[in-house]
């Protein structure tokens, strides 16, 4: 086990740690949680040795195998193969001396290398490595291909397979989900769920924290403070903890009323004196209950939008690629105001490539892109961060989108994402990778788009900023097509699954923990992304053909399509009856509408209003009776 006695850590001039004390015990998987700055990369780096504590110990950490996941990727002439292989020294070490064995002539060194290669299981290396990448999300093709060809969220998600590769007892992760789509995240949470050694991971994906963790390490009040469970789990104890620490505040508030009124009315008598005495010195003993601070940080919204198209924008028949190259062919497409989309897809599908034709990025190879007349797009993908101005401050870059805006307007729209004071005036260039975020993400809210597209919005975004993101899409009226690997985000935000398969856009008619289900399976029937570590059984995962499994969407979507199609269009029945009855009563709502000279205009409006609120009953009634033909047919199948 790990034990961390007494802890505290300053750096600089703020205190990380002042005595804690934790225990971990061995095989746990635990996800390391806290606010940004609160010290969760120091505490790793204690456990690597990079930094000394001020005061106490780590015991236990004596034989122990560490891996962690580097952030900084040292660029090397190896293939991506061979950098992953070479996280596992001894096997890596062996490999060259062998080499130098070889061509140097000493065979007989060579063959005792060879046993201890052997041993280490050192053969079978270039498999596993090339397994994890695969895993991760590297095409086959780019196997073998020079570290120097990756791009910088590639090379971190190197750097995830070799920690992967490396032999440990403690392994450390730092958010190793961001650069991943959500196969490759699917994947290592299969593999997570396997590795047999302790895992202490920093993440803001609470799903899966959910599945891969049974603890919680909070860092709050510069102490570390388990929680049982996932993430979920970890809510509900807080929030209880909250609870019970409210009350004892607004308690030990009465007593504190209650000691100040007896010491101002007795202070001055002498019969009293020594009694108040005694509250004064039972006031300076009282330790301070702080009441429950539990609002975030961020707190900001959509504006609704105003003028708009029905449809905002269609693609009809649309053949989608690069020059001649296409990607994915007869895509027809309608996007409605309202529609909340959740793109699905495994990795190199063509979300990104559909996703930039619809917003005019790049031009479509055949077929038609249809814009309504006040289509206005806010588009998020991680290349807008960056093209953001280093040099220009978070206020520059909004007064740059609208130069006639305020000032004061510009910095309370700011102060919604956190970004106060000097951090709203000076320039971005210090800012951290979820700060940038941070702003790109303000920049699209700020321009008033009745068609959101976001393309994997969380990446780098804290839980408190992932959770405020989630709030405002649930109250954003426009239309939403999204992009996420964060399974909580689509379930909360999106009503309506597509899926980009083989060069196709269908619905998806299955909910998210299904696509999970498929990715898994089909995964695992194809052999490529099982995990595999040589400390660690592999996991095993039903084998389901790929093409069994895409003749069953297909079925079930098929089967569901007519329901759904008829619940969309009741829907979209149901909100103009809903308009038309705002429309009505609001002219009811004025009072020249009774006058004499009025009767007739105002009879007509009753009997419309009586009309409409019969449609309307008429529509909710349709409407529940297709939900529950939905729901027997999905319990048929």
């Amino acid at each position: 086990m790990i034990i961390f006695e007494n802890i505290a850590l300053r750096r600089g001039a703020q205190q990380l740690f002042a005595n804690a004390s934790v225990t971990l015990q061995p095989g746990q998987n635990v996800a390391l949680i806290g606010a940004n700055g609160a010290g969760k990369s120091s505490l790793f780096a204690l456990l690597l040795g990079e930094l000394q504590a001020d005061q106490g110990e780590i015991r236990g950490l004596g034989g122990m195998r560490l891996a962690h996941m580097a952030q900084e990727t040292e660029i090397v002439s190896l293939s991506a193969t061979d950098y992953v292989i070479a996280g596992d020294e001894g096997v890596w070490s062996t490999l060259q001396s062998i080499e130098d064995s070889e061509s140097g002539g000493d065979y007989e060194t060579a063959a005792n290398l060879h046993q201890r290669l052997e041993e280490l299981d050192g053969y079978s290396a270039s498999r596993r490595a090339q397994q994890l990448l695969v895993g991760l999300g590297f095409p086959v093709e780019k196997l073998d291909a020079p570290m120097q060809s990756f791009s910088g969220g590639w090379r971190i998600r190197l750097n995830l397979a070799r920690a992967l590769m490396t032999p440990s007892d403690v392994l450390l992760l730092d958010e190793p989900t961001n650069h991943l789509d959500l196969d490759a995240t699917l994947w290592l949470q299969s593999w997570l769920q396997a590795y047999s050694g302790t895992l202490l991971m920093i993440s803001h994906d609470r799903d899966f924290i959910d599945a891969t963790c049974e603890r919680v390490l909070k860092i709050e009040n510069q102490q570390l403070v388990p929680y049982r469970g996932g993430y979920s789990d970890y809510e509900r104890q807080r929030a209880e903890q909250l609870t019970q620490q409210q009350a004892a505040h607004e308690k030990q508030q009465r007593r504190i009323a209650e000691i100040e009124d007896f010491v101002r009315r007795f202070r001055a008598k002498a019969t009293k004196a020594k009694q108040a005495q005694s509250r004064l010195k039972e006031l300076e003993r009282m330790q301070q209950v702080a009441p429950a601070h539990i609002d975030s940080p961020f707190r900001f919204q959509f504006p609704a939008p105003g003028k708009t198209s029905d449809p905002l924008l269609t693609l009809d028949h649309a053949k989608i690629g690069y020059g001649n190259t296409s990607i994915l062919k007869d895509v027809s497409l309608s996007l409605c105001p309202g529609d909340r989309i959740g793109l699905l897809g495994k990795n190199g599908a063509g979300k990104s490539t559909l996703l930039k034709s619809i917003t005019g990025s790049l031009p479509l190879i055949a077929g038609d892109r249809v814009c309504g007349s006040y289509l206005r797009i806010g588009y998020f993908d991680q290349q807008q961060l960056e093209v953001l101005d280093l040099d220009a401050s978070p206020q520059l870059h909004l007064q740059r989108l609208t130069p006639a805006a305020r000032e004061q307007e510009i910095l309370d729209f700011l102060g919604g994402f956190n970004f106060r004071g000097d951090q709203a005036t000076s320039c971005i260039r210090p800012f951290s990778g979820g700060e940038k975020a941070r702003l790109a993400l303000a920049m699209v809210v700020w321009q008033d788009p009745n068609l959101l597209i976001l393309d994997e919005p969380t990446n780098h975004l804290d839980l408190e900023m992932r959770h405020a993101l989630e709030v405002a899409l649930q109250g954003y009226t426009g239309a939403i097509l999204l992009v996420s690997h964060d399974r909580h985000l689509l379930r909360n935000v999106t009503e309506e699954l597509l899926l980009v398969d083989e060069g196709r856009v269908n619905e998806y008619a299955d909910d998210i923990s299904s696509y999970e289900r498929w990715i898994l399976s089909s995964t695992s029937s194809t052999g490529e992304t099982t995990p595999a570590d040589p400390m660690i059984d592999e996991p095993s995962v039903p084998s389901v053909s790929r093409k069994d499994a895409r003749q069953q969407a297909a079925e079930l979507r098929a089967r569901l399509r007519p329901i759904q199609q008829q619940i969309k269009e009741t829907e979209h029945a149901l909100t103009a009856a809903q308009t038309r009855m705002e429309a009505i009563q609001a002219q009811l709502a004025d009072g020249d509408i009774y006058s004499e000279q009025r009767k007739a205009e105002l009879a007509d409006l009753l009997q419309k209003e009586g009309q409409t609120k019969q449609e309307t009953e008429h529509l909710e009634q349709q409407w529940l009776e297709h939900q529950e033909a939905l729901e027997a047919a999905e319990r048929s199948l």
